[in-house]
């Protein structure tokens, strides 16, 4: 990659004497940046994004997670507090919408902050500055990443423990450090467990590494990653503890045994495995003309690892662990566990990382033995392609708003009276709106007549991908005997419909009509 800035000298000479924090820096405001076009335009409002944001919102001033139905215990409590966190600093929106829009922004910044910490850490390892801004950009525009990094959701925040976490372990692989090994063993540690208690399933990426690398990284130190292990447990040991003196360690215990049967498959409840979910094939074909990048870099992934493993020093064998751990827990998931979409970011940030080193550690065995620099112009090549695959996506998002819910919710302030009842069609849409109408899924002549239902919300993918209790015959049926009074197209949801319906006549007495 390094010949970029030769092929580029006037863009790009720069990076022959840049400090590498400016290149970081510059890759954590394009992040951002990038992440601002179209705010508040996309995309649309995720039902799991309205739970966080409540979860956030109800600790601003203390206490644990909780919504409506009780405290919450399924993922640990990180996250929420640094929503909580936020929400002190610059207030909490009462609108559910506002409020996550808010936690997008915190979210962005977050982003930012993990592509400078990978700039430092491409950079640590390869010595290329080049290599490192390649990192940063493709981090940047990756249409994945930026699906996940766009919403509320915490594996943002729990990757970035995890890469500052790496970021302080790799001097102690490079001889470095010596004197205070122990130290900044411990201050890895922490962060690992930070992100164990933001996400308790990054222990798979961050503790079981640690336990390999004591034979393939510190043979002659295995002091140091199980230092690292045990410290990062210690995070999430003072959560169960304060949990536990508080008398609430039978509904933690009770919850993450179910939490762990769905990990491993023994209960499939949500995500492609499930009965009722749309198969992974049928998903990843309909979206390779937006994440087609990200296959790329996943399918270079496993050709990458095999020389940092084979060839590679303490630090490419460390990075190489870390993807390892990622790539089979997902494999697992794949396989049989409970696979949902935003895993794959656990997995899809190490891969940008082990690819750009791999590339230069190609580049510098084959620059060795050849004239013709085959190794840098594939380098190019594959970075061009990924940014021109990325940037093209990127531009057909931001081109178009995908904002149907908001806009629902606008049109339904004007035309639909408060509290009237109304029958939904998926989570998203009653979490949305139930804060002014009654929300169900009535769709009978009987349960409608009881409720007295006179309009219908229909997200149209959520149905036609089996994700409703709906099916789409159903969903069908119902629509055809109403009027049509709001319709939105965007990428999220499809095609947004909002229909009155008439009340079965059994009902009618005077002359209401919900």
């Amino acid at each position: 990659m390094a010949v970029v800035s030769r092929i580029l000298p006037m863009p790009l000479g720069w990076l022959r004497v840049a400090p590498v924090w400016v290149v970081a820096g510059v890759g954590g405001l394009l992040t951002v940046l990038l992440r601002l076009v179209g705010f508040g335009r996309r995309p649309d409002v995720f039902g799991d994004e309205i739970f966080y944001w409540r979860f956030g919102q109800s600790v601003a001033h203390g206490g644990f997670p909780r919504d409506s139905s009780g405290l919450f215990w399924l993922h640990p409590p990180g996250f929420f507090y640094l929503e909580g966190g936020w929400q002190r600093l610059f207030g909490a929106p009462a609108d559910v919408v506002s409020g996550v829009y808010q936690m997008r922004g915190l979210n962005t910044l977050l982003a930012g902050l993990t592509a400078v910490v990978l700039v430092l850490l491409t950079a640590r390892v390869t010595g290329s500055t080049p290599a490192a801004l390649a990192v940063g950009v493709v981090f940047a525009v990756d249409p994945f990443v930026l699906r996940i990094n766009e919403r509320v959701l915490i594996e943002t925040s729990a990757t970035l423990w995890v890469v500052l976490g790496y970021l302080v372990l790799l001097p102690l692989t490079q001889g470095q450090g010596a004197d205070g090994g122990r130290r900044r063993a411990t201050a890895a540690g922490l962060l690992f467990g930070l992100a164990v208690l933001t996400k308790d399933v990054t222990a798979l990426i961050t503790v079981v590494p640690m336990l390999a690398a004591a034979a393939f990284v510190w043979p002659s130190r295995r002091s140091l990653p199980l230092l690292v292990a045990a410290f990062a447990t210690v995070p999430y040991a003072v959560y169960v503890t304060v949990v536990a003196w508080t008398g609430h360690f039978d509904a933690l215990w009770g919850t993450k045994t179910h939490g762990i049967k769905r990990l491993l498959g023994l209960v499939q409840e949500t995500g492609f495995n499930s009965a009722r979910s749309t198969p992974l094939s049928q998903r990843l074909a309909e979206e390779v003309s937006s994440f087609g990048s990200t296959y790329v870099l996943l399918i270079l992934a496993p050709v990458a690892v095999v020389p940092l493993l084979r060839r590679g020093g303490p630090p490419q064998r460390l990075l190489a662990l870390w993807y390892l751990s990622a790539a089979l827990a997902l494999a697992y998931a794949v396989a049989k566990g409970t696979l949902e979409e935003q895993q794959l970011y656990l997995l899809i940030v190490p891969t940008i990382v082990i690819v750009a080193v791999a590339a230069v550690q190609w580049e510098r065995r084959t620059e060795r033995r050849r004239r013709v620099p085959v190794s840098r112009v594939a380098s190019v090549f594959m970075l061009t392609l990924a940014l021109a695959w990325s940037g093209f996506a990127y531009a057909g998002a931001t081109s178009r708003p995908d904002d149907g819910y908001e806009r629902l919710r606008q049109y339904m302030a004007h035309h639909v009276p408060a509290g009237a009842s109304v029958t939904s069609m998926s989570e998203s849409s009653s979490l949305l709106l139930e804060d002014r109408y009654r929300m169900g899924e009535w769709a009978t002549p009987e349960d409608r007549a009881r409720e007295h239902v006179a309009y219908v919300v229909v997200p149209w993918r959520v149905v036609e991908h089996h994700l409703s209790s709906f099916t789409p015959d159903e969903a069908r049926r119902l629509t055809r005997q109403g009027a049509l009074l709001f319709s939105f197209h965007g990428s999220t949801y499809g095609t947004v419909d909002l229909y009155r319906l008439p009340v079965p006549p059994s009902t009618r007495t005077g002359g209401h009509d919900g």
